[in-house]
């Protein structure tokens, strides 16, 4: 594999369980039975408001638990399968879709809640991060296929 896509999938992978650990303690928050002052930052921020809301399950599933099981995938695509051809078109689709996801969390924050989520906001930079890298990875993987 090539040098420089072996150091942007190591990266992918440390930014993606870093993903993970912050859904993860999204999740906890979403299940949590007290008000936490786990930020409670004046009347902009509040994590507890955003992963207790309607919008923080879909069909029963915590939101949360979907951005964990998302960023494990991205986990699993760059390391156990890093050295398959078509695992950077996989990674693209893949953090287009969570990108989109999270876009949309955001958007309900904004518009809807009125309020925003610091874990959310992590997170969302975590996976605007990761699509930027996939992006570079693939087409790096298609020039490197044609050259």
């Amino acid at each position: 594999m090539n040098p420089m896509l072996h150091r942007l999938f190591s990266l992918i992978a440390i930014m993606a369980v870093g993903g993970v650990v912050v859904s993860s303690v999204s999740l906890q928050h979403h299940f949590g039975t007290s008000k936490t002052e786990f930020c409670d930052i004046g009347e902009s921020f509040n994590c507890d408001l955003v992963n207790r809301s309607i919008y923080s399950e879909i069909f029963g599933i915590p939101v949360a638990l979907i951005g964990m099981a998302g960023y494990g995938a991205i986990v699993a695509l760059v390391t156990a399968r890093r050295d398959r051809k078509d695992t950077p078109l996989w990674l693209l689709l893949g953090t287009l879709a969570g990108l989109a996801f999270a876009l949309r969390l955001t958007y309900i924050e904004a518009r809807v809640l009125g309020v925003w989520c610091v874990m959310c906001l992590c997170s969302l930079a975590l996976i605007m991060g990761i699509t930027l890298l996939s992006v570079v990875v693939w087409v790096k993987s298609r020039r490197a296929r044609a050259g």
